[in-house]
């Protein structure tokens, strides 16, 4: 069946971190990429301060270091964690990561969601290979043999490779009528910055309390970020509180840990479901990012999962291309599939059922998690395994290629 006129190489439905992300290793193939947004283009050009602090693992860095990102985001805003705790209650007995013996300074960096939206997108803008249109949204995608249809308003185009990167809740993904788990964790997570009194000390501490869950991201100076989960009727509550209140209810919470607090800037709040699709293809169809596997934030690991499934997307539409197939091949998307779904059904499964296990508030359950955490810190191995993932030997970075302030 011949191709209709207007016709482009690549569509990229989406232009968050995962949808630049595809986008610009596609191009680097020399391939002709369109992204579509509803986003204004100022939004696209200066993304809002949204609260979230994405860490990064050294293998993350070192593709944004490839793609020509990383050099684009400001040192000030790359923090460095030195090493992650897990608590539970009041007991003092971490389980505790760290890279002691190992050949690097840092476990990992965290960088604000908006600056890595935006290096992205400059970085996009600056490749000749990449079109994108703001205020446009998929109002068809249809998926054939040897192409696809996407109808945006005012133009409908094909295209080799459709590319859908428009969030966990994806629009276009139930479209296409592939199903995906859900699973509702029945809590909401708000994200601010606090100044505070004591120092940190590069930790990224991840505390499951009575009632509470509270994460505390260590940034640049005597700054945190802090990620507090409860119910949503509490949240409300808390949500609702005066500058004054809220700081005396963070202070509350955190029992003194930080000294002082300060709350810092906007605070932000999230519905905490995650999403596994079951399946990331279809007929010249990938899905990527949040669209594929929306991580629970416990795992820090949503955005690092997104760009793995950039690169194993890249790497096998590359090699396919060097086989003479057609840009999109099923070959190439199942390979792309089964690589990512091993390398990520595992994670995904686990951290679910360690986010629900330690949610719940059971004493049973409350005993055995102490249980667990003090067995695996014994575990050396396992400790280094869960280590030596966030370093990624495989393509480690020198300590000098990060510059932080």
């Amino acid at each position: 069946m011949p191709l209709p006129m207007d016709k482009k190489d690549v569509v990229v439905i989406g232009g968050g971190p995962a949808g630049l992300g595809a986008a610009l290793s596609l191009e680097a193939l020399g391939l002709q990429v369109t992204v579509i947004d509803p986003a204004p283009l100022h939004a696209l050009e200066n993304p809002s301060f949204d609260g979230r602090e994405i860490a990064l693992t050294h293998h993350t860095v070192a593709l944004m270091q490839s793609m020509g990102v990383w050099d684009r985001i400001r040192p000030e805003d790359i923090s460095v964690i030195q090493e992650a705790r897990v608590e539970n209650g009041d007991e003092n007995d971490p389980l505790t990561f760290d890279t002691k013996g190992k050949d690097e300074e840092a476990l990992g960096y965290l960088v604000p969601n908006c600056a890595i939206r935006k290096s992205l997108f400059e970085e996009a803008q600056s490749r000749e290979g990449i079109t994108i249109l703001p205020e446009q949204s998929c109002e068809d995608l249809a998926c054939f043999v040897d192409y696809v249809t996407v109808q945006i308003k005012g133009e409908k185009f094909t295209a080799k490779l459709a590319v859908l990167a428009d969030g966990r809740f994806s629009k276009t993904r139930d479209h296409l009528g592939i199903g995906y788990h859900l699973h509702d964790f029945h809590r909401h997570m708000m994200v601010t910055r606090l100044e505070h009194e004591l120092p940190h000390h590069g930790v990224a501490l991840q505390w499951f309390d009575k009632g509470q869950t509270i994460a505390l991201l260590p940034l640049n100076g005597n700054m945190s970020s802090i990620v507090l989960s409860l119910p949503p009727d509490e949240m409300n509550k808390v949500r609702s509180l005066d500058q004054d209140a809220f700081t005396a209810d963070i202070s509350q919470r955190l029992q003194n840990r930080l000294g002082k607090v300060k709350s810092v800037s906007s605070r932000h709040v999230y519905p905490l479901k995650t999403v596994f699709s079951n399946r990331f293809e279809t007929r010249h169809t990938a899905l990527v990012g949040d669209t594929a596997i929306g991580m629970h934030p416990i795992t820090a690991h949503g955005f690092n999962f997104a760009m793995t499934a950039q690169e194993i997307l890249a790497q096998e539409v590359e090699a396919g291309i060097e086989r003479g197939e057609e840009i999109g091949a099923a070959k190439q998307l199942r390979r792309y599939e089964r690589r990512l779904r091993q390398k990520t059904f595992a994670m995904f499964t686990i951290t679910n059922t360690i986010a629900t296990l330690y949610t719940r508030e059971e004493k049973g359950l409350w005993l055995l998690r102490q249980a667990g955490m003090r067995a695996a810190n014994l575990l050396k191995p396992l400790k280094d395994k869960v280590v030596d993932q966030l370093i990624d030997k495989k393509r480690r970075l020198s300590s000098s290629s990060i510059d932080t302030k």
